[in-house]
């Protein structure tokens, strides 16, 4: 029996690796585990189903169509505008620039892929002109994009919490100040790459930073009015849920009906043409989420009633009883799931396996929540499969050897130490939620 178990490990990491659709891959492991150690389809497929009736998973779509709708309203261009007057004027400010519009993209969108093409698209030019070499630019987006994933409100923080049965709202609050340490460390990285790099002038952008401090705050007075009303959806969102006002599906649900007008004639970049994209390209990601999630809940029935979450815990306290060294190894696991698929395959398969595992070490889920996230986060840019890297070197037109240096210089002082620090002090996911929720 154990042997049909890791038969479709393999068969599920072997399918990712040639590059079946992830969607594919879980139903073929899924239904290799089915056939062969012979559960009653009856029983499970019921299962899988009455899994998937539950309100917060409406909340997915929702906050996809609100992303796009942002997305295709041309908010991106009004927050990197935002940015560029509040650090430009450092050297290395532009790249800077960068980080900030990409968690501030990603916050509103949720996506790290959307934050990717939709910053990168108005970024690669802007950093291309300005002399940052094209490897580096692509792997600082690439590595930035991801904090859409650690910036509330994220899509696999709802997916998360509905798999472990925690708050949404704590969840997402877990991730913030991970995702702050981020961006700072990102911020200085860039710096200190671009320090004896020579720079090339950006027309306006270097006129306005060259103008005096008065202009210079009339004008970030006049770019902060234009963003606010961009800014607000994540506030608008977390404010209703921690208020009480809204849950989680009703916050989404009035995002996506801001995101309308805000986009129609605030920023005037939503066609009435563009709806039909917008909507195909939801119920695409929508159909494509819930099947994963109808196959990994059959999956992790299976996994329950072989009990699995318990042999890898005897399997992994037969190497070592240090609880340092076991998460240490999980985080590795985390890490190379990350590598393998995208960021809602990763928290759907490594959530039911992972929790009881994580918690019988004394972990809170909630810390849990924020470790999950950056590993996943950190696999998807770290070679040599890297979905969200080899992405933005598309975007870039960037050849991937030499994004690979700048990129394992990011992992090696930024991403590294954000994930020792949130691992071993948990006051740094769990500040926030015990401050507001307690």
């Amino acid at each position: 029996m154990e042997v049909f178990l890791i038969i479709a490990v393999l068969l599920l990491i072997i399918l990712l690796i040639i590059g079946v659709p992830a969607v594919f891959a879980f139903l073929a492991a899924t239904i290799f585990l089915v056939m062969t150690l012979d559960y009653d389809p009856s029983f499970l497929l019921p299962y899988g189903y009455s899994q998937l009736s539950s309100t917060v998973l409406l909340a997915i779509p929702l906050f996809i169509i609100a992303g796009k709708l942002m997305e295709y309203g041309g908010i991106g261009n009004v927050i990197i505008g935002w940015a560029e007057i509040l650090v430009g004027k450092i050297k290395g400010g532009l790249g800077i620039v960068t980080i900030f519009a990409c968690a501030i993209f990603g916050s509103i969108s949720g996506s790290a892929m959307a934050a990717l093409s939709t910053i990168g698209s108005i970024m690669f030019k802007k950093l291309d002109a300005k002399g940052y070499p094209r490897g580096y630019a692509a792997a600082l987006v690439s590595n930035a994009s991801i904090l859409g994933l650690l910036i509330p409100p994220s899509g696999i923080m709802i997916l998360y919490a509905w798999l472990s049965n925690q708050s949404v709202l704590a969840s997402f609050l877990s991730t913030i100040v991970p995702g702050l340490i981020l961006i700072t460390l990102l911020s200085i990285i860039n710096i200190l790459y671009m320090r004896k790099r020579e720079l090339r002038p950006e027309q306006e952008f270097e006129t306005d930073l060259n103008r005096s401090l008065k202009y210079r705050a009339k004008k970030f007075g006049i770019k902060t009015f234009v963003s606010i009303p961009g800014l607000v959806m994540p506030v608008l969102v977390l404010g209703g849920i921690y208020s009480g006002i809204m849950t989680t599906t009703e916050a989404a649900a009035v995002a996506a009906f801001y995101a309308i007008p805000v986009g129609f004639w605030v920023y005037k970049g939503l066609k009435l043409k563009d709806f039909k994209t917008i909507f195909i390209n939801a119920a695409t990601t929508t159909g494509i989420i819930m099947v994963m999630v109808f196959a990994i809940m059959i999956l992790s029935r299976i996994y329950v009633m072989e009990n699995i979450p318990n042999l890898i815990t005897e399997a992994l306290f037969s190497i070592t009883e240090n609880t340092f060294f076991l998460i240490i190894m999980l985080n590795i696991f985390m890490i190379i799931i990350g590598m393998l698929m995208d960021d809602v395959s990763g928290v759907l398969l490594t959530t039911p396996i992972l929790l009881p595992i994580i918690t019988n070490l004394g972990v809170d889920p909630i810390h849990f929540a924020a470790i999950l996230a950056v590993n996943l986060g950190m696999g998807n840019i770290t070679p040599p499969t890297a979905p969200l890297l080899y992405f933005g070197g598309q975007l870039a037109k960037a050849p991937i050897n030499e994004m690979i240096k700048p990129t394992l210089i990011i992992i090696l002082f930024a991403w590294l130490p954000t994930l020792l620090v949130v691992t071993y002090i948990p006051e740094v996911a769990l500040f926030l939620p015990n401050l507001l929720l307690k």
